[in-house]
């Protein structure tokens, strides 16, 4: 088992239980207790954890939840569709749109218009959202199921060949020094194919997203145009991201 995996393992567990042991860990993963202090010191020094004495705590309780499931993250709704609301003013009539998996990339998908629009995409409940629309020309490049996406080295190559004029993508973290970052490296290739394809990238996400840093970078700062977020995004934190010569679209409280 690669180390990637590993962490990917060692984070699922952590979230579901809030703490774990070097033991109960070593077992799980078929590794030495030696293996799993090194990749706890590792989590560690990306601030996702704490270690204790035989064992690790989650370093960050909003955390909980954040690992794609079956289900759509039901935190923050209400700011996630105001972000959707707002990244909606980006698309134009006959668009050729790309859709990441995600909880506020759904929210675009309900409240999208049944109009002349392509929209690619492999989450699974953006699928079932856009079905209903006669009107969207829905593309899925296809794969096997990881959660609620489906998944493939196939899918990849198949969204590099496209010509997509703008992509919407989401985030577990995103973060001044690590960028966007998520916790599963099954989905990093498909991410990276809709930022390669597309003419303009932009990362929908709502707020509590900022200043958090998950265990896979997928991109840098600048490799992504545009960040849509709500309105409840503190200044001094889009500020600072602005210094570093990032775009912010908050939208409008009480639109």
């Amino acid at each position: 088992m690669s180390a990637i995996i590993r962490y990917e393992k060692i984070m699922e567990l952590l979230m579901a239980h809030r703490e774990v042991s070097v033991a109960d860990l070593a077992g799980k993963l078929g590794v030495t207790g030696k293996t799993i202090r090194q990749d706890l010191e590792k989590l560690e020094s990306k601030g996702l954890l704490h270690r204790t004495h035989g064992g690790a705590v989650l370093a960050n309780e909003g955390y909980s939840g954040l690992l794609a499931g079956l289900a759509p993250n039901p935190k923050h709704p209400d700011e996630k569709r105001e972000a959707a609301e707002w990244a909606l003013r980006f698309v134009e009539p006959n668009d050729i749109i790309a859709l990441d998996s995600g909880s506020t990339t759904l929210e675009m998908a309900k409240l999208l218009d049944n109009a002349p629009l392509t929209v690619i995409t492999n989450d699974l409940h953006i699928i079932s959202e856009l079905i209903k629309k006669d009107r969207v020309r829905l593309v899925v490049p296809g794969g096997f199921r990881s959660r609620n996406m489906l998944v493939s080295e196939e899918a990849a190559e198949f969204l590099g060949r496209l010509n997509v004029q703008k992509a919407f993508l989401s985030t577990t973290g995103i973060h001044l020094e690590y960028g966007f970052t998520i916790f599963t490296h099954s989905h990093v290739g498909q991410k990276r194919a809709m930022i390669d394809s597309a003419k303009q990238v932009f990362c929908v996400a709502d707020h509590s997203k900022f200043d958090k840093c998950a265990l896979i970078t997928f991109a840098k700062l600048s490799e992504i145009g545009v960040i849509v977020t709500d309105p409840y995004l503190p200044e001094e934190t889009a500020r600072s991201y602005e210094a570093a010569g990032t775009r912010i679209e908050r939208s409008r409280a009480g639109r």
